[in-house]
Parts: C-alpha cells; sequence; structure tokens
C-alpha cells in the first residue's frame, strides 16, 4: 500500500464485499446505513453565484465550528443524526450507536471508514454486543471515501442545498441544517444511481 492509496487486494475484497451488502439490502434481507462525521461552520461552501452586472456583494462568514455531526444514511434515504457543540469522539459515537439500535428491525450493517475513532477500543469491545442485537460494523478499505455514500450528503448540504442567507447567523445555519436532516428523502432528494460510484 502507498501512502493515500489503499492496498489493491483489500480494495477490491472491500468493493465486492460492499456491493454484495447493498444487494441484500435491495433483497430487504438487512438494512444498510452508510455512516461518517461532518462539521459545520459559517464558513460557506459556496462556489459560485450570480449578481446583475455592476452589483457587488458580500458573504459573512466565520471559520468558528458551529457544530459536528455523526450521521448515519441509508440509500433508501433514511438518516438519523447526531449533532454535538464539541468534537467527535469514540465515546460519543457508541452512544450514538446504541441509540440507533433501538431503531432497527432487521439485522443492520453500518458502513464506516477506518478513521482511529471508528476503530478506537471503545468501539470494539462494544461490537459483540451491537451484534447480539443484530448491529453489524463494516470498516470501508483505507483511503476509500468515494465507497461512502454518506459523504454525497455532505457535500449535497454544503455545496447545493444551504443558501447564503442560510449563514447570517449561528442559529440560522443550525436551522437550515436540521430543516434539510428532517427533510431528506421529500424536499431533499439525491439520486444515487447519478452519484454514488457503486451504482453508476
Amino acid at each position: 500500500m502507498t501512502a493515500g492509496k489503499p492496498a489493491e487486494d483489500d480494495y477490491k475484497q472491500g468493493v465486492q464485499h460492499l456491493q454484495t451488502l447493498m444487494t441484500l439490502s435491495t433483497l430487504k434481507h438487512i438494512d444498510l446505513y452508510f455512516a461518517d462525521e461532518s462539521g459545520f461552520s459559517r464558513l460557506p461552501q459556496i462556489p459560485y453565484g450570480w449578481l446583475p452586472k455592476g452589483k457587488q456583494t458580500g458573504i459573512l462568514s466565520d471559520s468558528k465550528r458551529v457544530m459536528n455531526v455523526f450521521g448515519l444514511m441509508s440509500l433508501k434515504q433514511k438518516l438519523y443524526t447526531y449533532p454535538i457543540q464539541g468534537t467527535i469522539n469514540a465515546d460519543f459515537i457508541c452512544k450514538a450507536l446504541d441509540d440507533f439500535c433501538k431503531t432497527i428491525t432487521l439485522p443492520t450493517v453500518v458502513v464506516l471508514d477506518q478513521a482511529t475513532w471508528h476503530t478506537a477500543a471503545s468501539i470494539q469491545n462494544r461490537m459483540q454486543e451491537w451484534q447480539s442485537k443484530n448491529l453489524f460494523l463494516f470498516f470501508l478499505p483505507k483511503y476509500s471515501p468515494h465507497l461512502n455514500a454518506i459523504e454525497i450528503l455532505w457535500r449535497k448540504i454544503k455545496y447545493s442545498w444551504l443558501t447564503p442567507k442560510d449563514y447570517l447567523t449561528e442559529q440560522d445555519l443550525k436551522d437550515a441544517i436540521f430543516h434539510i436532516f428532517k427533510n431528506f428523502g421529500n424536499l431533499f432528494q439525491i439520486n444515487f444511481s447519478k452519484n454514488f460510484y457503486l451504482l453508476q
């Protein structure tokens, strides 16, 4: 394995395993969720905009982190979110997964990358207990963020769904983000067949 690139065999095996999980989910044998964290600040992620010729505008910004969110998303556009003002660590993820366990009705697989807080001892020590509750973790090959579909959601929120007015105040931003979370799969939808690497 070279720096920043997954080992070829690990990558192929990971892709094959994930494709099998996606098939089982399509057949309704399991539920499949993609999970990861994202941070939100008042530093707008707006790539461009249009104004009448000769007009100028400014967007207030602040790089201070407004909140971090641990999210779990299915390709069926179901979403569970766990926001926090502080840092997301393994203990916080344990609590989030404990809560998520209460919602599952089928054997459920959660896809995660191999960030240190996802593979920490506190997570490993809980896996047997979660498995007894039909919750299983699947870790992606290293350096493969494109295999985690929830990354598409974070990009959509930051680059497409949030608007300049949502960044006016910290509360405006929080309200807009929670509005998106609440209405994901309804007012806010993603065509995964066009956006997700394994469905293209």
